[in-house]
């Protein structure tokens, strides 16, 4: 079915003799009313379009016709959200216009409709609306990508900015964006941040990059109050990048900023909906740097998902940091026992200390396929 997400795209294809199985997402069609009566329009979508009584009795039965719901966010997102509609009003010589903006706005009401433990109908079906648009327009994002070309890392969302790893996971992620992958994680603070800002930074020197990390380091974790400014007085700095970047961050843990660093922004509210889905869209492979409970359980998660082939192959599984994961957590050698007792199978993972190795492993199982 396809799609009719602008003004523009509205105002061409009113000039058909008739419309069928299209999808009209959050448009105005007082513009075309006129055009659309006179239309034989079948078996079309219209998703929270502003609709006048006449023209929707024109459309009524043969069309679905989805009204909006009060909720101060869209339930029919026609694209990903990205810094500058998430942050709108943002002004971080004033950190204080932070709290009017669409992503707080949406968090406050998220926690005041109960949060993850919402029970009331019309928020629950607000938010699966919204997740199931932002889902779709994921998925339209990649396919602009080789899947293969498509890479994760998953880490500590506490990782301080001031910390080496920092800088070590922005160059990694520098150098994958600049060889031809798409990064992207879960678009918090931490190791995702670094993910993201390594990924803006490709195409510009290392000596810009660690400026960056300097302007950032005296904010060094996202509960510093000043960790948001930080971020803008870089974007200031550097304003413009050749490169994407995809960040799915959940409002489950709005108290964690979305970093504007990723170019596109896939905010859900449906946390599980989030972890399933970025391992999914990583076929090009996982690096997991140093984190805890959260980057452990997503490390189980992709081993199961490859063990079962569950999106048709395994992909690279990659530990950053070696004395963490076989000494700190133990994780390692735990499935690397479980693969070479035959308790899982086609798995491919590694462990490595430096980037180069990392790259060079993603490249050869590039070159396999």
């Amino acid at each position: 079915m396809r799609k009719i997400k602008t003004q523009d795209s509205l105002l061409k294809i009113v000039e058909t003799e008739k419309l069928h199985k299209l999808a009209f997402q959050g448009l105005d069609l007082s513009a075309v009313e006129e055009q659309l009566m006179n239309l034989r329009v079948t078996n079309c979508l219209f998703m929270d379009c502003e609709i006048s009584v006449r023209l929707m009795k024109h459309l009524h039965p043969a069309n679905y016709i989805f009204p909006g719901l009060n909720v101060p966010f869209s339930i029919y997102p026609s694209g990903l959200y990205n810094k500058d509609n998430l942050y709108n009003g943002y002004d971080y010589n004033r950190p204080e216009t932070y709290f009017s903006t669409m992503d707080k706005k949406v968090y406050d009401y998220y926690k005041k409709m109960g949060g993850s433990e919402a029970r009331n109908i019309k928020e629950t079906l607000a938010r699966s609306l919204h997740d199931h648009s932002i889902y779709d327009a994921k998925h339209e994002f990649l396919a602009a990508y080789d899947e293969r070309k498509v890479v994760a890392i998953m880490g500590g969302h506490k990782l301080g900015r001031d910390d080496a790893l920092f800088l070590q996971t922005a160059r990694l992620a520098k150098s994958l964006t600049e060889t031809g992958y798409l990064m992207t994680s879960g678009g918090g603070p931490g190791a995702m941040e670094a993910t993201h800002l390594g990924a803006w930074f490709a195409g510009k020197t290392d000596a810009e990059l660690v400026d960056a990390v300097d302007i950032l380091s005296p904010a060094p974790v996202y509960s510093h109050p000043h960790w948001l400014k930080t971020a803008y007085m870089v974007l200031e700095k550097y304003p413009q990048t050749n490169y994407l970047s995809l960040g799915i961050p959940t409002w489950l843990y709005g108290h964690e900023l979305s970093t504007p660093f990723a170019t596109h922004i896939a905010k859900l509210f449906e946390n599980s909906l989030r972890e399933e889905g970025l391992l999914a869209i990583a076929k090009g492979g996982v690096i997991f740097s140093p984190g805890s409970a959260g980057t452990m359980q997503e490390f189980f998660m992709d081993l199961a998902q490859n063990h079962y082939k569950s999106y048709g192959y395994a992909s690279p599984m990659i530990f950053l940091g070696k004395r963490y994961w076989t000494e700190e957590y133990p994780v390692y050698p735990l499935a690397k026992l479980l693969i070479d007792t035959g308790k899982l199978n086609g798995i491919d993972l590694n462990i490595y200390d430096e980037n180069d190795e990392i790259i060079n492993h993603l490249n050869t199982f590039n070159q396999r396929y």
